[in-house]
């Protein structure tokens, strides 16, 4: 079996408070193949842009590791990381406040190959630029144009570009589609997949609309406070969720269908466990309506339920849900 593109083993990411340590991140194993897509969900706050960005070392794991192509990163220099994040880039989820205001369209995307020096002549770029909008669909008029010129679908498409210009292998998508209008949102989409298809790019799609990463993902792991949940291929997650949060997620989704207004959707209640310095436990048990004696008692580990399947929960089997 081939390894994969990227691997993280028991990663954490702590943020020192005046009240003590924030799990950011705490203890996730995950891997994408090459080609794939892993699609991270979860609620504000649960720590996905943080595990993006650790995994591209923008962040610098409190421990744990993280492995690309076969090495281990998690240790590398900066001097070492700047070769590999050549490999590595990111779409941000603001298509405004991640473009320089003061750069042009075509300034922007040459950016990275200037400070790369990935371009033998200025001829070379030059035709690079062009390449790059006409493959993310901005027209040649805009060359010359400002961000704050554009709406927000060029704008993102700014940021793909941008992303592409070093030919990456892997991008982090850190909810590019958040900030935009449905109608961009399903342009944008698109694309990507696309783009992946064309280029055999390898994603992680950040995202906390189910909908949308139903359709582009391969494998999607559910975080909640750091921690991952439930991870799962796309189809089996919808099919099958296993972990009570999970399903409660996947409730939450709006469906446009009458006959189903008397669904019941599974509302969840309680206070949120606070990041900082948990308690060893299930972090979900304060707000689960399943939750037993033993819940609080040690914080449970993803355990595989069927081929492929893993959930963070020991009474899984147990659950009769209604």
């Amino acid at each position: 079996m081939p390894s994969p593109l990227l691997e993280t083993r028991n990663l954490k990411k702590y943020f020192k408070t005046s009240s003590g340590l924030l799990h950011a991140v705490d203890d996730i194993s995950i891997s994408i193949g090459a080609g794939e897509t892993l699609g991270v969900v979860g609620e504000s706050g649960c720590g996905k842009s943080t595990l993006g960005r650790t995994v591209l070392r923008l962040l610098a794991p409190t421990s744990g590791e993280i492995f690309f192509d076969g090495e281990r990163i998690s240790d590398m220099s900066d001097a070492q990381m700047r070769e590999k994040r050549c490999d590595m880039q990111i779409i941000f989820q603001d298509p405004y406040s991640s473009l320089n205001p003061r750069m042009t369209v075509s300034e922007i995307i040459a950016e990275p190959m200037i400070v790369n020096r990935t371009c033998g002549s200025r001829q070379e770029m030059l035709d690079r630029i062009d390449s790059l909008m006409e493959t993310v669909g901005l027209s040649e008029r805009l060359y010359n144009a400002y961000p704050h010129e554009l709406d927000g679908g060029r704008r993102q498409r700014i940021g793909v570009a941008r992303a592409l210009a070093l030919n990456p292998k892997f991008i982090v998508c850190d909810e590019p589609v958040s900030a935009l209008d449905v109608s961009i949102q399903a342009q944008i989409l698109n694309l990507l997949m696309d783009l992946q298809d064309r280029m055999q790019l390898t994603y992680m799609f950040i995202t906390h609309d189910l909908s949308v990463v139903k359709h582009i993902s391969d494998n999607i792991a559910v975080l909640y406070l750091g921690q991952c949940v439930e991870l799962a291929s796309s189809k089996e997650l919808f099919a099958q969720p296993r972990h009570p949060y999970t399903r409660a997620l996947l409730s939450a989704i709006p469906v446009p269908d009458l006959s189903a207004r008397n669904t019941r959707h599974r509302i969840i209640r309680g206070e949120v466990t606070s990041p900082i310095d948990p308690p060893p436990g299930c972090r979900f048990a304060a707000r689960c309506e399943f939750a037993q004696a033993g819940c609080t008692a040690e914080t449970p580990a993803l355990h595989e339920i069927s081929a492929g399947h893993f959930v963070a929960c020991p009474w899984t089997g147990d659950i009769e849900y209604p």
